[in-house]
């Protein structure tokens, strides 16, 4: 559980928090299997014994003071009496891991109701209302997602366009069955699935059937235009009226696999491949929104594509949840398939979505392979608490809040990669207290259930080829942390972490970009810079001004006087220039802005940085780093003088050499050499598969490197001005900063 807080010195007070111009908020990973700074929890049973405060319920831990028969409770101070069974077992405080570490993670009963044969179900929803292409990019990215999945799982195949196919390869032969989808928007099922194919054949055990469910998606194959208007209906003029039914196909899926909830699984995970937007049944879309308000001068477009037109994806990812479903979208279409309502279906499932804006250089298999390797916990429930003194104003990301308890998320599937964040405001006006020892505190609990495949066949020896069980084990992960107060703004400033406020205002602006549109997102940002920039300079005291105006008046727009501060600028620069936040008008498509904001809202704070400003180093040759770090500019790239550069914006990496690199240095980097380790490594670490390519300058087309170098370019638009980017940015924060003084 990684925990990153915006500033390790918290204000002391309202008054301190207004005038630093900060955000005061954490970032947590609650299922990285280390913290921030690398270290594992202690691990131990018996979490159900661990002592809590009648008061408060947070759990005891290695702040709170213990005498025999009680405990003071470190978040609010009450004082708890403790059962004879923690007496005896506290007197030998070495043998608890709560009294050893303030990171502990503690196995959990599970209750009778709880013990099931708890085997992975996974099911592939495949669009057929397709092209070749698509289909052999979802066939390669399956039989990746096969060699992946463990021993014991299940594995489904589905298909939807205007009817949905269920497949049954436990036989000699794969056999489909089809059930049509009506036309209208009701779009439901003439019949139950289950009286159209038991389940128990749909759900194939991948151990003993992996090379028939690879033949059965062989013969995957796009349906024709004749069969799709034939089957979903002509239109007017003999015009096609669609054939991808997938809300009605998701629908009914839910359906069926729940039935089987609770009994054979206790998560399922349906992963969606989508070439186009769903045209007929339940959930249909209509994508002329799209040319209408592109050719529209009356409304903003920024405004009117990012909401939702339907309801019914939010609606249908509380079926999927209830029926123990997670789902995970992976659309490949350069086509406007409206993800402002899809999304919902996969963020709200606990899936991810994903976007791939052409079949050719897709990492579709890639990410497959990678998603299912690594572990998961699901049935989580997440939960932050405070110290008396302050507490959560918001909580933001891919998790729904609790409808009864305040403060309390579910998350329905995690990984190691996914991250929340909170904001802090003060309970009362006194803020912290200046002359006691008593600092603020923050207890994160995360209670969560991971599958673990049977012990016969982890072990090695064992030849055996019976259906072994795989079992549940809930788990009860806490994190106490103690930060000290800043008593003067210099203190706050020196103990900033700018990755952790970039963070939290891309939540921000996300939101507001939601709720009023992208100029407002925008304007929120800027404004931010702004009042901090001013804030800066008056606690440093740095403004020297003329009487009363703002004549001689000298603005410190690039915090000299604190290298904890001078990120910000250039972070806030490049978030200004990222699709995340450009206007519709300079040609982003909205399905990619949806993808950032779902992206972008569930990375750890590096990464993010890293998406949003790429990390430009320079090598002398392959072997070789010349500089760690560039400014993306090309001013950089002439002054280094370096023959090779390499380019992380995080979902992309690009080696790049310069034209007048010396010839005899080898293109593309051999395997064997640094920069390709530096390379392989980056490629393990995240959690997407970033996109690699090599570019010799002078010989290859260089658009795609030098589109990175954004320092020369306008922050408004996309050309390069005749006033360098950066620079001018920074001088119109200057003189908004002057106004804003004023």
């Amino acid at each position: 559980m990684a925990v990153r807080a915006t500033v390790t010195r918290f204000p002391i007070d309202v008054e301190s928090l207004e005038e630093s111009g900060l955000p005061w908020g954490v970032t947590v990973s609650p299922f990285a299997a280390k913290d921030e700074n690398g270290n594992p929890p202690v691990y131990g049973s018996e979490g159900h014994l661990l002592p809590r405060c009648e008061n408060c319920w947070a759990y005891y831990n290695t702040y709170c003071e213990q005498e025999q028969w009680a405990w003071t409770c470190s978040l609010c101070g009450t004082l708890n009496g403790l059962s004879s069974q923690s007496v005896s077992r506290y007197s030998q405080p070495e043998s608890c891991p709560e009294n050893i570490s303030s990171f502990i993670d503690l196995e959990l009963p599970i209750e009778e109701s709880e013990e099931m044969q708890a085997r992975p179900v996974y099911v592939a929803a495949v669009d057929l209302a397709s092209s070749e292409e698509f289909l052999e990019l979802v066939k390669s990215a399956l039989l990746a997602a096969l060699e992946a999945l463990g021993p014991g799982s299940l594995f489904g195949l589905a298909t939807f366009s205007h009817k949905i196919g269920f497949y049954d390869v436990q036989g000699p032969i794969p056999v489909v069955k089809n059930v049509f989808i009506p036309h209208d928007s009701d779009g439901t099922l003439s019949m139950e699935l289950q009286d159209v194919m038991p389940l128990s054949s749909f759900l194939a055990p991948v151990d003993t059937c992996k090379d028939r469910i690879a033949s059965a998606l062989e013969t995957l194959r796009p349906t024709t235009s004749w069969e799709r208007t034939s089957g979903a209906g002509q239109g007017l003029d003999g015009v096609f009226l669609g054939g991808r039914g997938f809300g009605s196909a998701m629908e009914a899926l839910f359906n069926y696999i729940g039935s089987e909830y609770g009994n054979t699984f206790a998560l399922a995970r349906v992963f969606a491949f989508l070439s186009g937007a769903p045209d007929i049944g339940a959930g249909q879309l209509d994508t002329r929104r799209y040319g209408e308000q592109y050719a529209s001068r009356r409304e903003d477009a920024d405004r009117a594509l990012l909401p939702e037109q339907t309801p019914f994806y939010k609606d249908l990812a509380a079926v999927a949840v209830q029926s123990g479903v997670c789902v995970d979208i992976f659309a490949v279409t350069n086509e406007y398939t409206d993800l402002a309502s899809l999304k919902f279906l996969s963020i709200e499932s606990g899936g991810s979505l994903f976007l791939y804006t052409s079949t050719d250089d897709s990492t579709l298999p890639q990410d497959m392979y990678r998603m299912l390797s690594r572990p998961y916990a699901f049935n989580c429930v997440l939960r932050l608490r405070t110290s008396s003194e302050f507490q959560q104003s918001h909580s933001y990301g891919h998790f729904f809040p609790d409808p009864q308890y305040e403060n309390v998320q579910h998350i329905i599937c995690c990984d190691s990669f996914a991250t929340y964040a909170y904001d802090f405001e003060f309970a009362n006006n006194a803020g912290f207290s200046r002359h006691t020892s008593e600092l603020p505190m923050l207890q994160i609990a995360f209670q969560y259930t991971v599958v673990v495949p049977p012990d016969e066949l982890a072990n090695a020896g064992s030849n055996t080829t019976t259906r072994a069980k795989h079992s549940l084990k809930k788990r009860l992960r806490i994190r106490t942390l103690q930060f000290g107060v800043g008593h003067s703004i210099n203190e706050i400033y020196d103990c900033v972490d700018s990755e952790v406020v970039l963070s939290l205002l891309v939540h921000k602006v996300i939101l507001a970009s939601l709720e009023q549109g992208v100029r407002e997102g925008r304007m929120l940002l800027h404004d931010w810079l702004v009042i901090l920039t001013a804030q800066y300079n008056d606690a440093c005291k740095l403004i020297q001004s003329g009487h009363g105006g703002s004549s001689g008046v000298h603005i410190d727009v690039a915090f000299s006087q604190c290298p904890q501060l001078q990120p910000l600028p250039r972070l806030v620069f490049a978030l200004l220039r990222n699709p995340l936040l450009r206007l519709h008008e300079e040609g982003v498509h909205p399905d990619y802005r949806i993808y950032l904001q779902c992206l972008f809202s569930a990375l750890e704070p590096s990464s993010l940085s890293r998406a949003v400003y790429p990390l430009l180093t320079s090598y002398a040759s392959p072997d070789k780093q010349a500089y760690p770090r560039h400014s993306l500019s090309r001013a950089a790239l002439i002054t280094s003088g370096s023959p090779i550069f390499f380019l992380d914006a995080f979902t992309n990496l690009i080696v790049f050499y310069a034209s007048t690199a010396d010839p005899s240095l080898p293109f593309p980097p051999p395997q064997d050499c640094l920069l390709r380790t530096t390379i392989n490594k980056l490629k393990q670490e995240r959690c997407i598969t970033p996109k690699l390519s090599f570019i010799k300058g002078g010989q290859d087309d260089a658009t795609a490197f030098e589109n990175y170098l954004i320092e020369e370019q306008d922050v408004e638009g996309s050309g390069f001005t005749s006033v360098m980017g950066f620079v001018s940015f920074l001088e119109e924060i200057n003189q908004s900063t002057l106004e804003y003084l004023k």
